[in-house]
This record gives structure tokens, sequence and C-alpha cells, in this order.
């Protein structure tokens, strides 16, 4: 399992984009070298855990629970071919691009370490946003990635800050006792509302966002989603 690439894009305009200031960083290009990475601070304060990258609407991005994003380049390559185009590493905003490890099938909760140092947690799945869909500049972007099969990719915290560099091997140091896994929990935030309150076996270590909806569906619905 390894990192393939550290991806950071800074702030530029863009129409499409849903924050307030017009401006985003969504398009990542891979960074030479070492990059820094640490915690970045409350959600709704913190911008982006990874040095170099700008995050220009906090309400959804950024934060210490969403301070870096990773996507398999395996799942690059399933797009690239239904796509029919050439998807680079970074091309899905990602800051982290892998090699081998299974994204979407990591359990809320478990631990990567990322070369010497840098251990990073998984806390949720990808919600795609406008900025997103007005970025790929694909129809019915949003739909379609929430519904592919290819998954969403993870949010991660940082645990242990430190460098990361492309080339950096990627070993599972943690996997939680549940069976909450990235591709499920972003199931049940979007096209299987029902699955919610299952996902709170992960809620120790979910991102406050998906956390918050989970348990206002638990609490309207009960914790069988009936």
């Amino acid at each position: 399992m390894t990192l393939l690439s550290v991806n950071a894009g800074r702030a530029r305009p863009a129409e499409y984009t849903e924050s307030a200031s017009k401006m985003t960083g969504i398009d990542k290009r891979p960074v030479d070298g070492p990059v820094r990475i640490e915690a970045p601070g409350a959600p709704g304060v913190g911008g982006s855990g990874v040095a170099g990258d700008d995050v220009c609407d906090l309400r959804f991005h950024g934060g210490d629970d969403r301070a870096a994003y990773a996507f398999a380049r395996e799942d690059l390559d399933l797009w690239e071919r239904e796509l029919g185009r050439e998807l680079a590493n970074g091309s899905f905003g990602e800051n982290l691009t892998t090699l081998g490890l299974d994204v979407n099938g990591a359990l809320i909760g478990e631990r990567w370490r990322i070369g010497e140092d840098v251990v990073l947690e998984v806390t949720g799945g990808r919600i795609p946003c406008r900025t997103f869909g007005g970025f790929m500049e694909e129809k019915g972007w949003v739909k379609r990635f929430t519904q592919s099969a290819a998954g969403p990719g993870a949010l991660l915290r940082v645990i242990v800050p430190g460098e990361v560099r492309a080339g950096d091997p990627i070993t599972v140091v943690r996997r939680p006792d549940h069976e909450v896994t990235v591709a499920r929990l972003h199931r049940a935030a979007t096209t299987e509302r029902t699955l919610l309150p299952d996902t709170l076996a992960a809620a120790e270590w979910m991102e406050s966002g998906l956390l918050a909806l989970a348990r206002q569906y638990a609490e309207k619905h009960g914790r069988a989603g009936h």
C-alpha cells in the first residue's frame, strides 16, 4: 500500500463554487518533496491539514475532522474508463492519492500510518457538492458520483502530524470493532437513510457533520430507522 501523490490546490475564482467568496481550492495538483500534514483546527475554523492547500468553504470542508481527503488510484482508473478521459492524481480534489489501499472499505476510526511517523484516522466519506460538479463539467455529476459503486473516498483527521511524500508506504495500524465502513456510512448519509442509526456504532470517530446527521435521524425515527 503506497501513497502515490500528495496533492494541494490554491484558491482561485470559479462561478460554480458554493463558497461566499466565489473561490475554490478544488483544483489540486501533485506536490514534489515532503509536505507537512497536521491538525488544522476546529470545524468551521480550521482549513486544510495539508500545507499549501487552500479550503475556501469552511462550512463543508476542512477542520480537524476533515483535515485531508484520500482517494484510491484504482477508483480514479474506474472513472477514467467510464468518463473516457484521463484523470491525473488529484483530479477529484483529493489530497492523498493511494494505491493498494481499500479506501472505501476502511472502517470509520481506522488508522493509517504513512511513512515513518504520520498517523491519520478515517472519519467519513466525501459528500459531493455543487463545486465538485462544476469542476468536473460532467452532466449530473453529483448524482453519478453519489450512486457510483466506486465509492466516495475517505475523510481523515490527523492523529500524529509530520511530513508525507509520494512513495511513502501506508500501513493500517488499527481497525475498530464495528462494521461501519466509509462506503456504508456514505450510503447511509445519501441513498439509504434508514441505515443511519446503525452507523452510530462508529460515533466516536465520525466527522461532526455526518455524526449530527446520524443522530438527528435516529432521534426522529428511532435506532431501527423506522
